[in-house]
This record gives structure tokens, C-alpha cells and sequence, in this order.
């Protein structure tokens, strides 16, 4: 049976209640304040919060035995690999889960003073807002789309494929890549880039 020593928990430097403070504090700003502010998605919080949750604990429990570095950073590796089979993560997504990740386990297991420890992740939380934001230039998107007028897909009539998708998905397009073409289906497959306003 494990026993947490009470006085641990709130112990103000480096207890487990400040370190659980700092980390739930931090995700809700990487979730709430950046990710949902910037993709309007809230169905993946339960995922972001409870990878965080799960990742603090574990890795708060195995420090009190003595883990090594190596290993925590094995069970980071183990956690932050993981891809669910029945629905696919884009890129952004697993982005996102990597970070409550590593917010969990930073908290968790630095031995850096508490003042280290929340510049630590508001370094991380700063630029993330910065890369989310315009002020590194406009940020690009891609969908992948399944286009029918393949007369288009020629070379020549690119700039009449780039006016047809701007007319039918109202994007801002400005270039695509052809991804498969179905001659006997008259369609293709396109992935188009576009800047997000």
C-alpha cells in the first residue's frame, strides 16, 4: 500500500500540491487559452487532461523511487508515441497531446525551485503562443479534398484549378498538390494549402 507523507503534499517548495498547481494551471492555458482559441475544438480536452493527469502521477510516484533520468525520459517516449487506432490525430493535435505531456512529466519530476519551475513552463506556454499566432507571418492549413472536374488537373490550367477550389470551398488557396488521380472515376485526389485568417 502506498503512503503519501502529508506533509509532503504541502510542503510549499517542492511539494506535490505546487507541483500539481503549477501543472494543472499551465494545461489549462495551453488548452483553453491557445488550442481551443485558436482551432474552436473542445472534443479532445479529455484526451490533452487526462494524458497529463496520468503522466504527472506516474511519473511523481517513480521519482520517489529514485528513477533515473533515462527512464523517465523512456516513459515520456512511451506515452507521447502513442496513436489511436480508431480515429486518426493530425499533426497539430499530437502536437498539443506532447506538450500536456511534458508539462506532466516537467512537473513532476524537476528538481528545479519553484520559480524555475513555473518560468520553465511559461517558456514553453510563450511560444507556443507565438508559433500559433501571426506574428511569425500568416499560418498555413491543409485539407485534403476529393476534386471531380479532372479536365482541370492539367498543367497548363493550374491557375484555373486555384480560381474553381477558391469558388468552391471559399479558402484563401494558394497552392496544391495532387495527391491520386481516378481516371475511371473522373476525380482526384488534392491536398490544398491555404493561409487561415
Amino acid at each position: 500500500m502506498l503512503l503519501l507523507d502529508i506533509s509532503n503534499f504541502f510542503e510549499f517548495e517542492n511539494g506535490l500540491a505546487l507541483r500539481l498547481l503549477v501543472d494543472l494551471i499551465s494545461l489549462i492555458i495551453l488548452i483553453r487559452g491557445i488550442y481551443y482559441k485558436t482551432y474552436q475544438r473542445s472534443d479532445l480536452y479529455l484526451t490533452f487532461v487526462l494524458f497529463n493527469i496520468i503522466i504527472f502521477f506516474i511519473s511523481h510516484i517513480l521519482n520517489q523511487v529514485q528513477m533515473s533520468t533515462g527512464a523517465a525520459f523512456g516513459l515520456f517516449a512511451v506515452f507521447s508515441m502513442l496513436r489511436y487506432r480508431t480515429e486518426g490525430i493530425s499533426a497539430k493535435d499530437m502536437t498539443y497531446l506532447f506538450l500536456s505531456i511534458a508539462l506532466g512529466l516537467i512537473t513532476a519530476v524537476s528538481k528545479a525551485a519553484s520559480f524555475d519551475l513555473v518560468l520553465i513552463c511559461f517558456i514553453m506556454l510563450i511560444i507556443t503562443y507565438l508559433m500559433e499566432s501571426n506574428w511569425f507571418g500568416k499560418r498555413e492549413s491543409a485539407k485534403t479534398i476529393l476534386y471531380d472536374s479532372i479536365q482541370n488537373i492539367h498543367s497548363a490550367k493550374e491557375k484555373e484549378l486555384i480560381d474553381d477550389l477558391k469558388n468552391r470551398t471559399g479558402l484563401n488557396i494558394h497552392r496544391f498538390e495532387i495527391n491520386e488521380i481516378d481516371f475511371l472515376k473522373d476525380s482526384c485526389r488534392i491536398t490544398i494549402f491555404y493561409y487561415e485568417n
